[in-house]
């Protein structure tokens, strides 16, 4: 399965998701995977981090308010917030996955949408939260 291309498949949902009232519903995947061809685990994959970070966005938004120095959620930039979002999901309920792969990938997806100050910004909340939550 290439699990970069589910994580950046969800953070464009996300990203869409952040904007208007729609939820991550069968509807909403469907609509959204409409013309694209990817493989079932790559859409499993990727819509199992849409649901969780809209599960659980409360908690996840708080978290990554209280690790990110000076920074209030809304002022920070979407891309940004949502890339934290989905990895910070993936580091308090995806167990499974280290905690560096989590990271590394998340950077990586920073990289390819977000500004280059980015990959240092989200490393250094992810790399907190980790800490924190006794994963790193």
């Amino acid at each position: 399965m290439k699990r970069r291309k589910a994580r950046e498949y969800a953070l464009q949902m996300l990203f869409q998701l952040d904007f208007g009232t729609e939820k991550p519903d069968a509807a909403f995947f469907s609509r959204f995977w409409q013309n694209l061809d990817e493989p079932q685990d790559v859409k499993k994959f990727a819509e199992d981090l849409v649901k969780g970070a809209a599960g659980h966005i409360e908690e996840l938004d708080r978290l990554i308010t209280e690790n990110a120095e000076n920074w209030v959620l809304d002022r920070m930039a979407i891309v940004d917030r949502n890339i934290l979002r989905s990895a910070a999901y993936e580091l308090v309920f995806k167990e499974e996955i280290p905690p560096a792969v989590v990271i590394n990938e998340a950077i990586e997806v920073a990289k390819k949408f977000s500004m280059r100050e980015s990959a240092s910004f989200i490393n250094g909340i992810l790399d907190k939260i980790a800490r924190i939550k006794g994963r790193a």
